[in-house]
């Protein structure tokens, strides 16, 4: 063998790589699509007052036990974001995204967004000036805000 059917070899096993990736990644973005269209279908804005929240893997003793069984194997394996809250006269159990999960106050009353058990949002309130900042996050929005004014003051 030569190194020009090694080489011939290998951008054919490359070629069908990214083929096979293309495919799983539009396959993907359909199911994206569909769900997020379930999603704002079912949208309902109800208040809750959140008990406790945790990032744990689902069970059968932290979740519903029909909703357990219907999660892909996949989606049982890894941590979610649960929030436990009172719906009504109820204490349930909900999942929701990571920045929603960021800012949601604990042992209050706050109106969400829900979708079934999803919590999509949280209506009345920015997620952006709530998040959790980092270290560099902070120090830009500081630096912006001192030039904002600094152009402020040159202007008058």
């Amino acid at each position: 063998m030569n190194i020009s059917d090694i080489l011939i070899i290998i951008i054919v096993v490359l070629a069908l790589l990214c083929a096979g990736m293309y495919y799983l990644n539009k396959r993907g973005m359909k199911k994206m699509i569909q769900a997020q269209d379930f999603i704002d279908q079912n949208r309902t804005t109800v208040q809750i007052f959140v008990i406790d929240k945790r990032q744990e893997k689902p069970s059968p003793s932290n979740m519903p036990k029909a909703v357990y069984e219907q999660m892909p194997k996949s989606a049982k394996m890894r941590k979610t974001n649960l929030v436990r809250a009172k719906v009504g006269p109820q204490i349930v159990t909900l999942m929701c995204d990571k920045p929603v999960y960021q800012v949601m106050p604990v042992k209050k009353t706050v109106k969400v967004d829900l979708a079934g058990m999803y919590i999509v949002g949280i209506t009345g309130m920015n997620l952006e000036d709530k998040k959790k900042k980092t270290l560099s996050e902070k120090v830009v929005a500081s630096a912006n805000k001192t030039m904002k004014e600094k152009s402020a003051q040159s202007k008058k």
